[in-house]
């Protein structure tokens, strides 16, 4: 059965914690139009330098931080939490979602990292992973998802 997987990346620093810069961030899609490529992931990276302008590439799906095993006509789906010394603590996580043939699921997850000194201060990330199961469209990830996981937790 067909996999598809975008991977979306937003990153920042604490310059887009407010105003205008935090504003711009969470306007950010948090779904793109399909490229075509098969057997890949679509992987979307966008920066607070880059004023959070969208750039896209592909990855090997083995690549992406989500684990994704087919059993009984069903995906199931489980994002990695990587890296481990990243905050949010995540205890006690979501369970994995089992897709069937025609739905997708948007899993979002966000970090806080500081660097090892301290010296360079916070950095920010949002993972957003849209995975469909089955044959799908190129618009498939602008519209609403049949499943939505949004295991974001307080960065402070």
């Amino acid at each position: 059965m067909e996999i598809t997987v975008q991977w979306i990346r937003t990153s920042w620093t604490k310059e887009s914690r407010g105003g205008e810069p935090a504003a711009r961030r969470n306007a950010a899609p948090v779904g793109f139009t399909l490229p075509h490529a098969e057997a890949s992931a679509h992987v979307i990276r966008m920066h607070e330098s880059d004023g959070f302008d969208p750039y896209d590439s592909w990855e090997d799906l083995r690549k992406v931080d989500v684990q994704l095993r087919e059993a009984d006509g069903k995906l199931r789906v489980l994002p990695r939490v990587q890296p481990l010394f990243g905050l949010p603590p995540r205890p006690r996580r979501p369970p994995a979602v089992r897709l069937v043939p025609g739905q997708w699921v948007r899993w979002q997850l966000n970090y806080r990292f500081s660097s090892a000194a301290g010296i360079r201060g916070w950095s920010y990330w949002l993972d957003t992973f849209n995975i469909a199961y089955g044959p799908v469209g190129a618009d498939v990830f602008l519209s609403a998802p049949t499943v939505f996981v949004d295991e974001q937790g307080p960065l402070r």
